[in-house]
């Protein structure tokens, strides 16, 4: 053809058809979008209407949950306890954690099924009673039922579980009783057995026991006195609690002291302590009765979790989250926290052995998924995963004991498809990504693991659309990973020329499927849907790195500030709309955010605490804590206050009755000791660096301040007058000082010189005539307080009342010491108010109760566990309805209420 005719313009006819395809090309085009904006509103559509039916189911299962309860407490209240013994099975825990004697029900069936539309379901108790049985023998999974082929059995198949006990004083006692648990970490293990002749454990039948794991306060009497039902087991196990009747582990030894030895000419007890003999005086009154054979019982009264104080949000992330029943979630120590901030009660989740580290919550909004660190105990101590239902704070599965190294960082399940899978990090050397099909049997299958990256990762989280897409970050690096048969397979991100950040510190996904992320330069990336290419860089939004990153229903996106302390809002495109936030200073900046009702904003902060607040209106705290090791414990003497302190210089009063903050002051210092005088007027606050205060309770205005040493004043403690100051400072020294009435002048009256380590604990005769200490190297002195020389002869004191009674080693708390203890696993004990309990709390993180006195070499207590540090401190309140503890590197000050005969059932 020739190139001319090619050359030749085009004809008029040809021009118009050309004209006519561009004009339908555009007109499709536009249809185009116009459909996919069509269907990308439908889609919304339907994922607003999914949320409005999770939280219908939610709601609908906790109000059942409520029911259940009132019911339980109503028809335990008209029964007597020795009465319903005999007609009841496992218990069946309440919305505060204690658990109550129930019928058990082997019949399943999911949340959304339990009304039927046809049936009157609030006209009808029978129906009501029969929609309460399907949800507590429910197994949630993906918001439908889950067949279980295990739990599939006649009706008249019994499935039991062989364990035994330790004996904490239940064993004792034939009321129908709340007790605490211990939670043990596989549901298939079984417990070791004990000697019943040693501790004089009778058991009713040859039947075996039956554990049901519960949650706060999950066990009654019957399950080991009295009855030889056996329990059928649910469709999911119950748990949630440390049962207090237990396996001998490593952190839980036998009670009873080796070589302890009764002189009955001399009146004396004799034990060893790490090769140290310790001589203990028997009172004038017990000598004739006196027995190392003697067994004291457990105390009648039970110790149930009532508030948990902290938050852990200093080295913690995304652990923060609201629930459709309108309670927030997250943890603090060993215990995750369900918190409903307007009606001010807590629930609490305590199946874990130690420091709970991460959190996240299953896409049907019931399950919640909980990763621990390594612990203390071989077994039971080691890192795993468990997932347990929200609602009734039953654990479905655990995973992963003896597969994991450290502790999980960082969990996610999978949301494309419904959350059959959950994404685990391996805080190892290699920082191991896992994943598991979690609903294969109890322990679930671990499809696959692959070495996830040399430096920290501190992210991961399954792609909201792509079902076969995971992404992870951290330092140096944010990796998208796919998932094909069976297999992980990594690309890298790439930053090109863009300042590689030196940590990509939080993730989030937007409705269109692009992944944002967060770095510690301030920048805010968005990477392409499907591609490991940035599609959008936001340079320096915020000063310092972006720790939180949070996308709403609407498509804005919430960004968080560690360093500047802000929250900023950008719209859909990623273009700031000119709305900020400031979280106030004393709270530190955030670590997390999350959504709240409405408008509400949730902020967890770096300095341990949990605000709300808007755009619009100001932040508020709506829980706090200590954010460095906890040592400093008092009670006030007539409020149902007390004060805490800690190492990072604050003083903290708090109510026991309203579980708030009543003033904080910064003492500027390290705290290691306080005490309170007997008119509360006055705190004496000792620091780490040898230097004491008096303040005043009201106007935190201090009035005294001297310093003895250079040593942390272990202990401080006023005479039971007021009138004199004893100080027990690491320096191996006992100071004592005169104070006028107004505590405004402290005059020092001399030094008790004598021991040879530190001082650990001293009390106050009633009379304030002695003083008893305790010191490093397990050693008892008494001294003189008017002449500060020591008393030669301690038989001289046997029969002197104390006006209070924290020194571990004494003849009223030799029972607390444990077979083969080294003398450092109780740290402190303390003696109710009206002298019939005792309280210890120990180096394996667990409270014990015991029976005042625990005078006998085997005594008997109570077991809670709930603290992942060692607990430094414990004390009664003035009226000793409740009991303080607190943990040392787990920050946590927990609340215990004192169940006894005559309020355990109107708790």
């Amino acid at each position: 053809m020739d190139v001319r005719q090619l050359e030749q313009p085009m004809s008029p006819v040809s021009s118009a058809d050309t004209g006519l395809c561009s004009a339908s090309d555009e007109m499709l085009e536009h249809e185009n979008e116009a459909l996919k904006e069509r269907v990308h509103g439908l889609e919304r559509k339907v994922h607003e209407q999914n949320d409005e039916i999770l939280c219908l189911r939610a709601t609908l299962a906790d109000v059942l949950r409520r029911l259940n309860s009132l019911e339980s407490f109503t028809s335990k209240g008209r029964e007597s306890p020795s009465g319903a013994r005999g007609r009841r099975a496992s218990p069946l825990r309440d919305r505060e954690g204690i658990s109550h004697p129930s019928t058990v029900f082997e019949e399943k069936g999911d949340a959304s099924s339990l009304i039927d539309d046809s049936t009157p379901v609030l006209h009808s108790s029978s129906i009501l009673r029969e929609s309460r049985t399907r949800l507590n023998s429910q197994d949630v999974r993906n918001g439908e039922p889950t067949p279980d082929r295990k739990s599939r059995r006649p009706h008249s198949t019994i499935i039991t579980k062989r364990s035994s006990h330790q004996s904490t004083g239940s064993l004792f006692d034939n009321d129908n009783c709340p007790i605490h648990y211990k939670p043990i970490t596989s549901p298939k293990k079984q417990m070791s057995s004990l000697s019943s002749r040693a501790y004089d454990f009778q058991s009713p039948t040859s039947a075996s026991m039956h554990k049901r794991w519960s949650s706060s306060s999950d066990f009654s009497a019957q399950g080991i006195m009295g009855s030889s039902n056996s329990l059928k087991r649910l469709g999911s196990t119950n748990s949630g609690s440390l049962t207090n009747l237990t396996k001998w582990s490593s952190g839980m030894q036998k009670p009873g002291l080796r070589d302890a030895s009764f002189n009955e000419e001399d009146g004396y007890i004799k034990f060893y302590l790490r090769g140290r003999p310790i001589v203990l005086y028997v009172p004038s009154h017990l000598i004739e009765s006196y027995s190392l054979s003697t067994v004291t019982p457990g105390p009648q009264s039970r110790l149930k979790l009532e508030w948990a104080y902290g938050y852990r949000g200093k080295d913690c992330r995304s652990n923060l989250y609201l629930l459709p029943t309108g309670e927030i979630v997250y943890f603090i120590a060993a215990v995750v926290v369900l918190y409903n901030v307007e009606e001010q009660t807590q629930r609490h989740y305590l199946g874990h052995t130690d420091d709970v580290k991460c959190l996240c919550i299953h896409p049907n909004k019931l399950l919640i998924a909980t990763g621990q660190t390594a612990g203390h105990d071989k077994m039971e101590g080691k890192p795993h995963i468990r997932i347990w239902n929200s609602v009734s704070l039953s654990t479905l599965h655990v995973l992963g004991l003896g597969e994991f190294e450290r502790s999980i960082t960082a969990i996610s399940f999978s949301k494309a498809d419904g959350g059959g899978l959950l994404a685990a990090i391996d805080e190892a050397n290699d920082h191991v990504l896992s994943l598991w099909e979690w609903q294969k049997g109890e322990t679930g299958h671990k499809i696959t693991e692959t070495k996830c990256s040399a430096d920290t990762v501190i992210g991961v989280d399954f792609h909201p659309m792509d079902r076969h897409t995971v992404v992870t970050c951290g330092k140096n690096h944010i990796a998208f990973w796919n998932i094909e048969g069976g297999t992980l397979s990594r690309r890298l991100g790439i930053f090109e020329s863009r300042d590689k950040p030196k940590y990509v510190t939080c993730i989030a996904f937007a409705d269109n499927g692009d992944v944002i992320s967060g770095d510690s330069n301030g920048n805010i990336l968005v990477w392409g849907r499907g591609t490991n290419t940035i599609l959008k860089s936001i340079k320096n939004a915020h000063e310092g790195a972006v720790f939180s990153l949070l996308v709403l229903k609407d498509g804005h996106v919430v960004s968080g500030g560690g360093k500047d302390g802000q929250l900023t809002l950008w719209d859909p495109s990623y273009r700031r709309t000119g709305y900020t936030a400031e979280v106030p200073e004393q709270y530190g900046n955030c670590r997390t955010i999350a959504e709240g009702k409405g408008s509400q904003l949730l902020v967890g902060t770096t300095k341990n605490a949990i605000l709300a607040g808007s755009f619009e209106l100001p932040f508020s705290v709506i829980m706090s804590g200590h954010i460095e090791e906890l040592w400093a414990l008092v009670s006030h003497p007539t409020e149902p206050q007390f004060v805490t302190g800690a190492f990072d210089g604050t003083i903290t009063m708090w109510d026991s009755m309203s579980k708030t903050v009543v003033w904080t002051l910064d003492n500027g210092e390290p705290v290691q000791s306080l005490d309170i005088s007997p008119d509360g007027s006055s705190v004496a606050v000792g620091t780490t660096t040898g230097k004491w205060q008096l303040l005043d309770m009201y106007t935190r205005e201090e009035l005294v301040q001297h310093t003895d040493g250079s040593e942390p004043i272990q202990v401080i403690r006023f005479s039971p007058d007021g009138k004199t100051l004893a100080i027990g400072s690491r320096d191996n020294h006992i100071y004592l000082y005169q104070l006028n009435d107004d505590y405004k002048k402290a005059n020092r009256v001399g030094r008790c010189t004598g021991h040879s380590s530190f001082i650990t604990q001293l009390d106050w005769s009633e009379d304030g005539s002695a003083i008893r200490s305790n010191s490093g190297d397990h050693d008892v002195l008494f001294w003189n307080p008017n002449t500060c020389r020591q008393i030669l002869q301690p038989s001289q004191l046997k029969d002197v009342q104390w006006a209070t009674d924290t020194c571990r080693i004494s003849f009223n708390s030799v029972g607390i010491w444990p077979e083969g203890a080294d003398g450092t696993d109780i740290n402190n004990c303390a003696r109710s108010h009206d002298g019939s309990l005792l309280v210890t709390g120990d180096d394996f993180g667990t409270v014990r109760l015991y029976q005042f006195p625990a005078s006998n070499i085997k005594s008997i207590g109570h077991i809670y566990g709930g603290h992942s540090s060692h607990v430094t401190n414990v004390a009664f309140m003035h009226e000793d309805n409740r009991v303080i503890s607190i943990g040392g590197k787990d920050m946590s000050v927990l609340q215990w209420k004192v169940l006894n005969q005559k309020n355990r059932f109107d708790d």
